[in-house]
């Protein structure tokens, strides 16, 4: 809702007649696809970096 009404600045109407699809696509078109997953060399350092305790 926040994205629909805040970000895209529909009329409560517009974001309530939108389906999960279309609003998806939308904040994809706004914010892109999102970072690709982390490779296990990334995530094995980022593990040694910040070790649990």
């Amino acid at each position: 809702m926040t994205f629909g009404l805040g970000v895209l600045r529909l009329s409560s109407e517009a974001f309530w007649s939108m389906t999960p699809r279309e609003l998806k696509a939308a904040h994809e078109g706004v914010y892109g696809r999102g970072a690709a997953p982390l490779s296990r060399t990334d995530l094995e350092g980022l593990m040694l970096a910040f070790p649990d305790i």
